[in-house]
């Protein structure tokens, strides 16, 4: 990486320095113990991943990348899609959706809707989301896009966008037939329901209703989780004969929430089970880490040539990261600057770069900037450090 204030050599130099106190329990302790972590469980499954919501990081994964029948798991992005169609203004909670004979005749599971009524998209999300309704999604399918092939075009285009490339979609269902059926990757499903906690809180939030009422008839939340594990609040479950027993799930514990998906399970209780497995572990020896707040303070360097002396450096966003639990003490960060900084700099300009370590493994790396701007001086004390600098230089 080059930068733009280099020396007259053009020599880097790695500025090693010791950021004490960047933040909180940051400091570098010399004879750390290593963090014992057990293996990960076995999990029965053809296919897992455990991720940290916050941060994207792969806590744990078995042939997440491997293309998969995803069953009803396919209905999460029918929802993302009503969700942003919603959150553009395409779509509003209170429009009325007609039914179809073809929504109506879905096979499989049902939210119960009848052949050419109207229905609200507000319910329609609870019956794709709770119910897990083909006729469900196949309406809204049809009412977004003016038909399901279409809307399976939509999704293909949303899976590019997310980056999903492990996906391909064929319907809004998630329905197999002896024709074709849709692909996910479990690293994919995982993807798609970090977007949808993140960019539609208030769409996920149905994901934890245990039941739903439509139509006289009250189902269940497929979701056994839910009424098991307090701190799982979310996600959807799947099922065919090609897909096996699947399930999506999300959870939230002391400031960490992790996603897990598992597909490919024997039975409704093995893909609770083998979920649940991955859950214990990731909370009990991993926790989400807050580095840095965004625009603070890291360090403060010498400027060369500057109406100031100095300048402040810090990070521009938020960092978090996802540790072992307990070791957060243990890591160590250090800089990659310029040897000498001279005027002018403008605020934001990118200054350098930031590692954090923990052992030998690089946790963190990422770019410093100037939080302020530093004009440059006039003639005479431009000449006054161009003197010092020589002499400095000269006697080192």
């Amino acid at each position: 990486m080059s930068y733009s204030n280099s020396t007259e050599t053009g020599i880097r130099k790695l500025h090693k320095l010791l950021i004490g106190l960047l933040f909180s329990g940051l400091a570098t302790v010399a004879a750390a113990a290593p963090a014992i972590i057990p293996r990960p469980p076995e999990i029965a499954a053809s296919s897992y991943i455990l991720m940290d919501a916050k941060t994207g990081f792969v806590i744990d994964e078995k042939n997440a990348d491997e293309s998969l029948p995803p069953a009803s798991l396919t209905k999460i992005m029918t929802a993302y899609i009503a969700a942003e169609e919603i959150k553009l203004g395409n779509l509003s909670w209170d429009d009325m959706v007609h039914i179809s004979e073809k929504a109506w005749r879905m096979e499989g599971s049902k939210m119960f809707v009848g052949v050419d009524t109207q229905v609200r998209v507000d319910d329609l999300m609870r019956g794709i989301i709770i119910q897990s309704g083909n006729d469900a999604s196949v309406a809204m399918a049809e009412h977004i896009a003016g038909s399901e092939e279409a809307f399976a075009d939509m999704m293909n285009q949303y899976a590019e966008v997310l980056g999903m490339s492990n996906s391909f979609f064929m319907n809004a269902s998630g329905l197999d037939t002896e024709m074709y059926y849709n692909r996910m990757s479990a690293r994919d499903l995982a993807t798609l329901a970090r977007a949808t906690i993140e960019n539609h809180p208030e769409h996920y939030a149905m994901y934890k209703e245990r039941e739903f009422t439509y139509n006289g008839i009250t189902q269940p939340n497929r979701n056994s989780l839910l009424f098991r594990d307090r701190n799982v609040d979310g996600m959807k479950t799947g099922w065919t004969d090609a897909a096996g027993y699947c399930l999506v799930a999300s959870a939230e514990r002391d400031g960490m929430r992790l996603i897990t998906v598992v597909m490919g399970t024997a039975n409704e209780e093995a893909r609770a089970v083998e979920t649940q497995k991955l859950l214990t572990y990731g909370f009990r020896y991993y926790e989400t880490h807050k580095l840095y707040d965004a625009n603070q303070l890291v360090s403060n360097v010498k400027v060369w040539s500057g109406e100031q002396n100095s300048v402040d450096l810090g990070i521009t966003d938020e960092v978090y990261i996802t540790i072992p639990r307990g070791q957060a003490e243990e890591m160590s960060a250090s800089m990659e600057l310029d040897e000498v900084i001279t005027a002018p700099l403008e605020q934001g300009q990118v200054m350098g770069t930031i590692n954090v370590v923990l052992e030998d493994d690089l946790l963190y790396q990422g770019d410093v900037i100037a939080l302020q701007s530093v004009e440059r001086a006039g003639i005479f004390k431009r000449f006054i450090d161009w003197l010092t600098l020589m002499f400095t230089n000269l006697f080192s």
